[in-house]
């Protein structure tokens, strides 16, 4: 259990140091942390109250991982519009207008991604806010069928 622990807490480090921890969302975090506070306790010959908590950790990451089956609903399928106040909020985001076509959309979607990058030194979370924004609006103007 010892050597357990050890790697848990290996992969803790890493998961900080190449900065994969950041994009973890809370309930990540707390079953992360129970799996170390579990195979510690469990290192330490209190095997019955480490293995619960290696064990809902175990089953919360693999639970994650299925696959979801999505619900069939008979009949048509009904178009998921986009809320008018996300697309006002993409569109502040890139810096177009309401009569921006696809490409100024993308050619705004390059300049701004350019500069924030995470290679550039930006943040993860904004360059994936501004390809959302960038998925969304041009979502917005294809043609309807």
């Amino acid at each position: 259990m010892g050597l357990l622990a050890l790697a848990l807490i290996g992969l803790a480090a890493w998961l900080i140091w190449t900065g994969r921890l950041q994009r973890m969302s809370a309930k990540d975090g707390m079953a992360l942390g129970a799996a170390l506070v579990g195979a510690v306790v469990a290192a330490k010959g209190k095997t019955l109250l480490g293995a619960p908590l290696l064990l809902g950790a175990t089953w919360f990451f693999f639970a994650r991982s299925w696959p979801r089956k999505a619900k069939a609903r008979p009949g048509k399928p009904v178009p998921q519009a986009a809320a008018p106040q996300a697309v006002i909020e993409a569109r502040k985001l890139l810096g177009v207008g309401p009569d921006a076509d696809a490409r100024a959309i993308r050619a705004a979607h390059r300049r701004l991604i350019a500069s924030v990058h995470p290679d550039k030194g930006g943040t993860e979370a904004l360059a994936a806010q501004i390809n959302a924004a960038r998925d969304l609006l041009i979502r917005e103007t294809a043609p309807r069928d």
